[in-house]
């Protein structure tokens, strides 16, 4: 079900519970039964209303807040044992009319304890977790590490398919998160007429299914449909900041913007980029030749990760893996590209000089 749409619901129960009781207190107090009632909804209306503004509010902040609460009545609660309000001076100036001491006292001990209580709570508000450590000496709390930071999942990232692998090695872990709006995207990818799109569609869902059958890996829909925003990469990253997540992704322009709001981003392409082997002249490899080169007697194999090495005086080792020494490199518009020559032959001249 919509979030928004219980959410919505609740509030409305809760404001007819808050009619029906106002109705019950008028009537046991001898009071109009409308009069009741419309106290009641004003209350119901005020708290929805309340609820409305602290729709951002996080429950680490609420616990705070807790705390600071607790520790102002506590305060207040050490005052007045003191007997602060109890003394002559207080008592000589009362009563004025039907207004006795007594009931003056208890206003001012109302208002200290909701004075201290709602200082305590600010102050906890803007304190760090470190900063706790000086009200509780002898506990220190965990500092959060970047690693237990849960991941926010793009649309594109899970079309990508990698994760499970990658999870497979324990270099990625956490909870993966999958915001709501990005599984109807996929599902709108998976009914479009386009045929590319529906393509990739139908890969995405496969491969959240199989993300979710992966051992070890903690995989949660998360119910926030933001519905004031209509770009999903905004989306994304406000969810990133309300949940103090990290972002995964293999858009580089949505990881350039979720890095200037200070989100920490991981980029799957750049982890890629960062994994290639280093090549330089001189260095011995085992290639699979897998087709002709450019001049007849030359065979190409590539690496890994795409970049092509042609090899001299190889034709007639096409089909097969066979050791090569690397000779140079040439950056090309169409990406890097290596010159090696077999290491037999390499072994060969060596011998004959």
């Amino acid at each position: 079900m919509n979030p928004h749409l219980t959410v919505g619901i609740a509030r409305a129960l809760f404001v007819a519970t808050a009619c029906l009781l106002g109705i019950s207190i008028a009537l046991g107090l001898g009071i109009e039964a409308w009069k009741g009632a419309l106290s009641g909804t004003a209350f119901g209306l005020v708290v929805v209303g309340i609820d409305s503004l602290l729709k951002n509010f996080t429950i680490r902040a609420f616990s705070s807040a807790t705390f600071g609460l607790l520790v102002g009545i506590l305060c207040a609660w050490l005052l007045l044992r003191t007997d602060l309000f109890n003394n002559p001076w207080l008592k000589s100036k009362f009563p004025i009319g039907e207004i006795k001491a007594e009931d003056v006292v208890e206003v001012l001990e109302l208002a200290l304890y909701m004075a201290l209580g709602f200082l305590g709570m600010t102050v906890a508000l803007r304190s760090t977790r470190e900063e706790f450590s000086f009200v509780i000496p002898y506990v220190r709390f965990r500092q959060e590490g970047i690693q237990g930071q849960p991941l926010i999942v793009d649309t594109n990232i899970i079309i990508d398919g990698r994760i499970p692998a990658i999870v497979s090695t324990g270099f990625l872990s956490g909870t993966l998160i999958i915001p709501r709006f990005v599984l109807d995207e996929l599902h709108i990818l998976a009914d479009s007429p386009d045929s590319i799109k529906q393509e990739r569609g139908k890969r995405g869902l496969q491969c959240l299914e199989d993300m979710e059958k992966t051992p070890g890996l903690d995989v949660t829909i998360h119910e926030d449909y933001q519905p004031q925003e209509k770009l999903v990469d905004t989306k994304l990253v406000q969810l990133a900041k309300l949940l103090s997540a990290r972002l995964l992704t293999n858009d580089s322009n949505l990881g350039k913007v979720a890095e200037l709001q200070g989100i920490s981003v991981l980029n799957l392409n750049t982890l890629a980029r960062a994994m290639r082997p280093t090549i330089t002249p001189g260095d011995e490899i085992e290639l699979t030749l897998v087709k002709e080169g450019k001049d007849a007697h030359q065979a190409v194999g590539y690496l890994p990760d795409g970049t092509m090495i042609v090899v001299n005086q190889a034709i007639s080792h096409l089909g097969s893996t066979v050791p090569v020494i690397v000779g140079g490199a040439l950056q090309t518009t169409a990406g890097r590209l290596i010159f090696a020559e077999l290491a037999e032959s390499r072994e060969g001249s060596r011998t004959t000089h």
